[in-house]
């Protein structure tokens, strides 16, 4: 049987056993609707609360700031849509405006500018350094009295790069408060649940967004918190759960599932330096034994796992080939748009040439990365990237 390693655990990690077990009972045997009333939806509502306690716990906020979504996806959709409807029904003159920086995930991008093309807001967009890091004095310029929202990553999913949150949210509270308006903050955390400090009051968000298969939670599900007094409007419509904010039956399962995995981060967060350790291994081996390979980001405000590298006379889509009929499972990116192969519009934000375009990857470690997995993968690299160049 051929060997096979996964590096590309930000386009999903593999379920905790502890998460499976802690979901399977709410397959098949504790089967209830969460709105029924009687045992059986009950017993299906309060694996709804317990989880939600969780959520709530591990973001240090009130169980009645957090709303599940089926995706992380729709979260961001909920949280940018909320936004724009809450305006648009408080009959406000004008258009909403909103900054989003230039790296953000699909989810916002698409969402942003679908809403302009059809006329419903106004957008800017915050640009990066070089390094992928977004140029925070660039922020005010951008900040207007009609802006009614600023979204930025908490960490990009395609670069690795991590965002000065706090400062953002500073800067924000500052401009509310000369102005007299309540710009919202939402951060997508995604991809920083697992490795970052999401404490929402450290933060300084109004909303914030998770996803359960990025922890070793199930597909899914999603979690968007939302800032008490942060007043947005539902744009799933139905029998009015959650709150009335996403409405639709609950996933039970998958609810439980991110709940348990939030608890679980908390307790592998030990193994981050062990994580770090041998991503930085790899990362000294790969500059120094593979010529012609340069660093894509910033090294020093990189998420613990991630590496985004490129590798020059090399297209990065027969790179990813090679090395998964190699047995080593790399991306080529973001997962959501690379089987399109579509150019990458954040790698674009970053100023790179055509050919560092064309030529980077994406490697991410995940908890079961050995050190023999990395000695085998450089191994493997080294010698693709040889014959792809020849």
């Amino acid at each position: 049987m051929k060997k096979r390693i996964y590096l590309d655990n930000s386009a999903s990690t593999p379920v905790d056993a502890r998460v499976l077990k802690a979901m399977m009972p709410y397959f098949a045997k504790k089967y209830g609707n969460a709105s029924s009333v009687h045992f059986f939806g009950q017993e299906a509502q309060s694996a709804v609360d317990i989880a939600r306690k969780k959520t709530a716990d591990f973001l240090n906020c009130d169980t009645s700031e957090i709303f599940f979504a089926g995706s992380a996806t729709e979260a961001n959709n909920l949280a940018i849509i909320g936004v724009v409807r809450k305006f648009i029904n408080e009959k406000r003159e004008g258009k909403p405006h909103i900054v989003i920086s230039k790296i953000e995930h699909e989810s916002v991008f698409q969402t942003v500018k679908y809403l302009s093309e059809i006329g419903e807001l106004e957008y800017s967009l915050l640009p990066v350094s070089k390094d992928g890091i977004v140029l925070i004095d660039k922020l005010t310029e951008l900040l207007r009295g009609n802006t009614v929202l600023v979204s930025v990553i908490h960490a990009n999913n395609e670069i690795g790069t991590i965002q000065p949150i706090k400062e953002i949210s500073l800067l924000i509270r500052k401009f509310n408060k000369e102005i007299g308006k309540n710009i919202l903050f939402h951060t997508d955390a995604v991809q920083s649940a697992g490795f970052l400090n999401c404490d929402v009051e450290a933060l300084g968000v109004d909303m914030l967004t998770l996803s359960g298969h990025k922890i070793y939670g199930p597909k899914g599900v999603g979690t968007l918190f939302v800032k008490s007094g942060s007043n947005i409007e539902p744009f799933v419509l139905g029998s009015g759960q959650e709150s009335g904010l996403r409405s639709g039956t609950e996933n039970v399962p998958a609810i439980v599932g991110i709940g348990v995995a939030l608890d679980l981060v908390k307790k592998e967060r030990k193994n981050i330096g062990k994580i770090t350790a041998l991503r930085d291994k790899l990362i000294s081996e790969i500059l120094s034994e593979i010529p012609n390979s340069k660093i894509t980001g910033s090294l020093e405000k990189r998420l613990p796992h991630h590496i985004s590298i490129s590798f020059t006379g090399v297209k990065r889509e027969e790179l990813v080939i090679a090395m998964d009929l190699k047995g080593v499972a790399i991306s080529a990116g973001a997962a959501c748009h690379s089987k399109a192969l579509k150019a990458s519009y954040i790698l674009d934000a970053l100023g790179l040439s055509e050919k560092e375009k064309e030529s980077n990857i994406r490697i991410t470690l995940g908890r079961k990365t050995t050190n023999e997995d990395i000695k085998y993968t450089l191994k493997i690299l080294k010698e693709t990237v040889k014959k792809l160049r020849q």
